[in-house]
């Protein structure tokens, strides 16, 4: 028999709201199944909400004060916790919290800057610093410390989704942080790829046009789910899931795969640059 996971709801907002909803359900004496009668959502996404894992949607919440008894307790309370799990990020960015945890894949096209999955402390304030200028310093380090959580991901204890970035030369050869803090940034991205966690390609400088010429992509590919792809701009991000326009993106950033550098010659790349930085030398163009 398996054993039960255990949800500690000291954690968090979403897993204090996710044990109560299992401890009402199991006093109730009704299985996830049980509870899910005459609402069409999956037992599976219902242990992910107890567990923390994803939102509550308001119809659920609704369906489950109605058939546990519990006053509308559910319902008022799960736009709070649908804030708690946003919180050091942008209302718009809330559906791809929830999905990175669940995606078999990941793939990332970013011209301008690191992937927030793969940023240090340091990068990371130094973009949010630059975005939010006039932001106070614990403002800023809410969303510098809420970008570093989301690199769980990466963990040996965590589902990893198979994750891969294209990443653009300018992001080797112009620096936004000092010599050492580029190193380690770079030596980040070889970390993780000589665990096995990512797998990064350079798109170069000279490349010429090239099929993504035009904003940036995360394309995330599901086990029980229809792929999503997020693009954001500067103030503004968007989720898309019209099966059309994602097999378009997904078109388009295999294009761009093929015009980059190979994984091999990517990372000694990246190791090349983060060495001349610890050098305090400035990386070459690669010709």
């Amino acid at each position: 028999m398996v054993r039960r996971k255990d949800i500690d709801g000291s954690m968090s907002v979403p897993t204090f709201y996710g044990k109560e909803l299992r401890w009402k359900r199991e006093a109730a004496g009704l299985s996830l199944e049980g509870l899910l009668e005459g609402i069409f959502y999956g037992k599976t996404y219902l242990s992910d909400i107890e567990h923390g894992q994803r939102r509550m949607p308001l119809d659920l919440a609704r369906h489950a004060d109605r058939v546990l008894g519990t006053d509308g307790f559910f319902e008022r309370h799960c736009e709070d916790v649908r804030k708690a799990r946003r919180v050091g990020h942008a209302p718009y960015f809330e559906q791809v919290l929830e999905a990175e945890k669940r995606a078999r894949t990941i793939e990332e096209w970013c011209p301008s800057l690191f992937p927030g999955l793969l940023q240090t402390p340091a990068y990371a304030r130094a973009v949010v610093q630059a975005t939010h200028p006039m932001s106070l310093d614990e403002e800023a380090e809410t969303k510098v410390s809420a970008r570093m959580a989301r690199a769980v991901l990466f963990e040996e204890d965590h589902h990893t989704p198979a994750y891969w970035a294209i990443l653009h030369e300018s992001l080797l050869l112009d620096p936004i942080l000092p010599p050492q803090g580029m190193a380690e940034q770079l030596d980040r991205i070889v970390e993780l790829t000589e665990r096995r966690r990512i797998v990064p390609q350079i798109l170069l400088r000279k490349c010429g046009p090239h099929p993504f010429m035009l904003g940036t992509a995360k394309i995330m590919a599901f086990p029980d789910a229809p792929p999503l792809v997020y693009t954001e701009s500067l103030h503004s991000g968007d989720t898309i899931d019209d099966p059309a326009l994602v097999e378009e993106y997904r078109k388009s950033y295999d294009r761009l795969r093929a015009v980059a550098l190979s994984p091999e010659t990517s990372l000694s790349m990246i190791k090349a640059a983060a060495e001349d930085y610890r050098n305090g030398k400035q990386p070459d163009r690669l010709e």
